[in-house]
C-alpha cells in the first residue's frame, strides 16, 4: 500500500516537474534569465516587478513565459511564442478574452498602443473597483521577428499606471530591439 501510495505522490508531481526551465532559459549576469530559443533576455526586475518564475508554457508550441510580480499586488507576465506563419494578436489572444469575460472583466479598452515606437495591439479589461482604485487587466501582442510577443498585466489603476507603461515600454523595446533583428 506504501508502494502505491508513493507512485501516486510521484504521478501527482509530474506537472511540476514539467514547468522546469533548465532546457527552455540559461542563467545570465546579474540573475537574469535568457530564453534560449529566442535569446529574449528576462531581468530579475523591471521597474519594481521581480521575476519570480520562468518556464514553458505549452510545450507542443514552443511557447514560454517570463511572470514578474510586486507585493502591492501588480502583476506582468512576458510570453514567447515562435510564429509559423502571420500573426493576428487580437486573434491569438481570444482565450484570455474569452476567460476574463466569463470571470466577469468588462472590457473597456481596445485598440493599437504605441510601444517603443512601434504599434502594439492592446485590450484592457476592469475587473472591479474599491474606492478610487480600479482592478485591471491589459493584454498587449505584437510579433517581433519570427516570434510573438505577449504581456499580460493585472494592476490597479491610477495607482499603478505608470509601473504598467514602464514594464510595457521596457518589454517590447527588449522584443523589438533582440527578437526583430533575429529575422
Amino acid at each position: 500500500m506504501k508502494t502505491i501510495a508513493f507512485a501516486a505522490m510521484l504521478l501527482a508531481a509530474a506537472p511540476a516537474l514539467a514547468q522546469d526551465s533548465t532546457d527552455v532559459f540559461t542563467d545570465a549576469a546579474g540573475s537574469a534569465k535568457v530564453h534560449a530559443a529566442s535569446g529574449f533576455v528576462c531581468p530579475l526586475q523591471i521597474g519594481h516587478l521581480e521575476r519570480d518564475a520562468v518556464g514553458e508554457r505549452d510545450p507542443s508550441s514552443g511557447t514560454d513565459f517570463c511572470a514578474y510580480s510586486a507585493l502591492d499586488g501588480v502583476y506582468g507576465t512576458i510570453t514567447l511564442m515562435p510564429l509559423k506563419g502571420p500573426y493576428d494578436p487580437k486573434t491569438a489572444l481570444v482565450p484570455e478574452f474569452v476567460e476574463q469575460e466569463g470571470t466577469g472583466g468588462r472590457m473597456i479598452g481596445e485598440g493599437p498602443m504605441k510601444l517603443a515606437g512601434q504599434s502594439v495591439y492592446a485590450r484592457k479589461y476592469e475587473t472591479t473597483s474599491l474606492e478610487d482604485a480600479r482592478y485591471r487587466v491589459l493584454f498587449a501582442a505584437s510579433a517581433a521577428g519570427p516570434w510573438a510577443v505577449e504581456v499580460t498585466m493585472e494592476y490597479a489603476s491610477p495607482r499603478d499606471d505608470a509601473v504598467e507603461q514602464e514594464f510595457l515600454e521596457t518589454v517590447f523595446a527588449a522584443a523589438f530591439k533582440k527578437l526583430a533583428a533575429a529575422k
